[in-house]
């Protein structure tokens, strides 16, 4: 099985007033390189961001795989390792576990906004996706090019 890394973040701008901007980001390496895939999701919560960020990138694996997920959101890696019961966001919680199902999965938090290079640009591009109101493809692939080849 390839073993890849996905750094995940979400976004929502003026979370719990008024109507809400969301957008979620996904870094996935594999062997050193990076690729951002976004979704702008409209009025979502950050929650709600934060767990379709991880649905992203798994949804982009093409086969099973060995996969490492970080993301800032405690929120997801105590729900997604049964730490925490899903009691709400029931909609968003049975699409990451369905994109979940086929790989072998490590959840880790990471702490967010302390320079880790590569959560960085996923928490950018996921606050310009949501103040864009649309992905920008070639932002995302502008902000992976300067990471380099690099192991998480």
């Amino acid at each position: 099985m390839k073993q890849v890394t996905i750094v995940c973040d979400g976004s929502s701008l003026g979370n719990g007033n008024g109507k809400p901007r969301a957008a979620a980001v996904a870094v996935l390496g594999y062997r050193g390189y990076w690729r951002a895939f976004g979704e702008f999701l409209g009025e979502a919560t950050n929650q709600q961001a934060e767990i379709a960020a991880a649905c992203i990138g798994l949804k982009t694996l093409r086969e099973p795989c060995k996969v490492k997920v970080l993301t800032d959101s405690r929120y997801v890696v105590e729900t997604m390792t049964g730490r925490f019961r899903k009691k709400a966001n029931l909609d968003w919680w049975k699409k990451l576990d369905d994109a979940a199902k086929k790989h072998q999965i490590t959840w880790e938090w990471t702490k967010g906004h302390v320079g880790h290079e590569i959560q960085e640009v996923a928490d950018k591009m996921a606050r310009q996706t949501a103040e864009l109101g649309r992905v920008d493809e070639r932002m995302l692939e502008e902000a992976t090019a300067g990471i380099g080849v690099k192991e998480i």
